[in-house]
């Protein structure tokens, strides 16, 4: 199966990496916000994107457009993300292209579900909390990325 996996810089990049073993046996190709994290996944493709954030609208649909060039040139069959703004738009992007998505809301998420992470509700196929207080008919809780 090849995987297109999504995270931006920080807490998000380390937890998608907690993952890795989980891929083992699939072809996996990383999207991140800072160009230095290809040295964390030799040996797999890798694409760097802009960061951006709600309060730039022309920096959001920049990244947007470079997510989906990336999901046409990747062609996935499974997006997986733990946020934030380059998730998202991979998961927007993957809804639109009928692509399987699968949004992990960050552990440090521990009041409620993101903003990101309340958008990828209407888009992903499934939505993941690392809290089960977070859990409920449309957010699913099966334990945590980092212990």
């Amino acid at each position: 199966m090849r995987v297109l996996a999504i995270a931006s810089a920080g807490g998000h990049w380390v937890q998608l990496l907690r993952l890795l073993p989980a891929f083992e046996k699939h072809e996996v190709t990383f999207i991140s916000t800072n160009k230095s994290f290809a040295e964390t996944v030799k040996g797999f493709d890798f694409y760097d994107v802009p960061d951006a954030s709600r309060w730039n609208k022309l920096r959001l649909l920049y990244l947007l457009l470079c997510v989906a060039r990336v999901v046409t040139k990747v062609k996935p069959q499974l997006i997986i993300t733990t946020g934030a703004a380059p998730g998202l738009a991979g998961v927007i992007i993957g809804k639109v292209w009928g692509v399987k998505a699968i949004w992990i809301d960050s552990i440090a998420n521990v009041e409620k579900i993101s903003m990101s992470g309340r958008i990828a509700i209407l888009f992903a196929d499934k939505v993941y909390t690392q809290w089960p207080n977070l859990a409920n008919s449309k957010v699913i809780y099966k334990g945590n990325v980092i212990v």
